[in-house]
């Protein structure tokens, strides 16, 4: 009989570094004050604000995927929102499906069939915060619950994006509430798309954190000032109160449930 000397592995799922926290509140910040100065500025630094903002956005959440979920998760979820996004994006401004008939300029910077590169970074910037409401609130109905909550963030995002020229609807039929120059099957594409892609991430994605000292804080915090700006910009930058009240109390209808649950916890009903 032998004996072996018993070494017990490293423990994996310690908290990320003072630096790597460090980092993400740095990129935090830098998105946050990227969209502080959109309505403070034109021209072409309105263009560069707005793609470096999406920049910013999608890195932070990538980062926070990585650091909170491990590298497979990262890579799943970026590659994958990346090409559905895309692929989506190009069937709906080829044939008008499922969103409508719309065009982009070309003021978002380099196309892919049509498509600016920067959209699909969009989706994965709010993707993972919407994921992360959606799995915690109804794990079974995370594709639903997720869906919606895509659906309610472009509420407000077409109508601003529209009005500086970054893409033109063809509006035949309803408009949303609001949004006379945006169709309601926008809205409608929206949460179809936005199910298909919640729906296939929860299905593929792991779903325990790698690390235990990171949590939700950052992506919490994006969707608290994502409905915050928006009201605000609506309100007392664009003159557009009604898409602040309309989106904004849609928001908060579809943040509630989250909201109530990372507060008390999981109703026994939820479980």
């Amino acid at each position: 009989m032998s004996i072996r000397q018993y070494r017990p592995r490293n423990n994996r799922r310690r908290g990320i570094s003072a630096n790597q926290s460090i980092g993400l509140y740095l990129l935090f910040a830098l998105a946050i004050g990227l969209q502080i100065s959109y309505p403070l500025v034109s021209g072409d630094t309105l263009r560069y604000v707005t793609i470096f903002f999406v920049i910013a956005g999608a890195l932070l959440m990538l980062v926070h995927a990585l650091l909170s979920y491990g590298f497979k998760y990262f890579a799943i979820f970026g590659s994958v929102t990346f090409i559905f996004s895309l692929l989506v994006e190009i069937l709906g401004s080829k044939t008008g499906w499922p969103f409508g008939t719309y065009a982009y300029s070309d003021s978002l910077g380099f196309k892919v069939a049509g498509v600016p590169i920067i959209v699909p970074l969009a989706w994965i910037m709010m993707a993972h915060p919407v994921l992360i409401a959606a799995r915690k609130t109804f794990p079974n109905w995370a594709f639903l619950y997720g869906g919606a909550g895509l659906m309610v963030w472009d509420l407000f995002l077409d109508p601003q994006m529209v009005s500086v020229g970054k893409w033109t609807w063809e509006v035949v039929g309803p408009h949303v509430p609001y949004q006379p120059e945006i169709p309601l099957s926008n809205t409608a594409g929206w949460l179809f798309a936005g199910m298909g892609l919640m729906a296939l991430l929860n299905l593929i994605l792991p779903k325990e954190r790698r690390k235990a000292g990171v949590n939700s804080t950052i992506p919490d915090i994006f969707l608290a000032w994502t409905l915050f700006s928006y009201v605000v910009g609506n309100l007392f930058f664009f003159d557009r109160p009604g898409v602040a009240i309309f989106a904004g109390i849609a928001f908060v209808l579809w943040a509630a449930p989250y909201l109530f649950v990372i507060s008390f916890g999981k109703p026994d009903l939820l479980k």
